[in-house]
């Protein structure tokens, strides 16, 4: 797969604790990524945070694991592909906070075999 130039950033913040039919909703939307042919997807797991729904601070302590750490799921391609799959997997996002960011592709390659 060839990506322009000039792609776009699709960054989703939900929480760790998020479903969709009873599997984690981080999950759901990275296997729907790859499903539509999306250029990759990674999820990141949270430290420390707050959102939306709760001002209290979510966080990762020995004393006091969390199960509802925040998520970020990272999808990079081309700004039109972003969108479309954007319409799809919005009806599904309860909570959370989405952003979309224009980025400078400098390469995207796979190991020769």
């Amino acid at each position: 797969m060839q990506l322009p130039e000039e792609g776009c950033l699709l960054r989703i913040f939900i929480g760790e604790s998020d479903k969709h039919e009873h599997k984690p909703l981080y999950e759901w939307i990275v296997l729907q990524a790859r499903d539509r042919g999306l250029a990759g997807a990674t999820v990141l797991r949270g430290m420390m945070g707050f959102g939306a729904n709760t001002r209290v601070i979510q966080t990762f302590k020995i004393e006091r694991l969390s199960e509802d750490l925040p998520i970020v799921v990272e999808v990079v391609d081309t700004k039109e592909r972003l969108e479309a799959f954007l319409e799809i997997i919005d009806p599904h996002i309860k909570a959370g906070l989405v952003t979309l960011e224009g980025v400078k592709i400098k390469f995207y390659r796979a190991e020769k075999k």
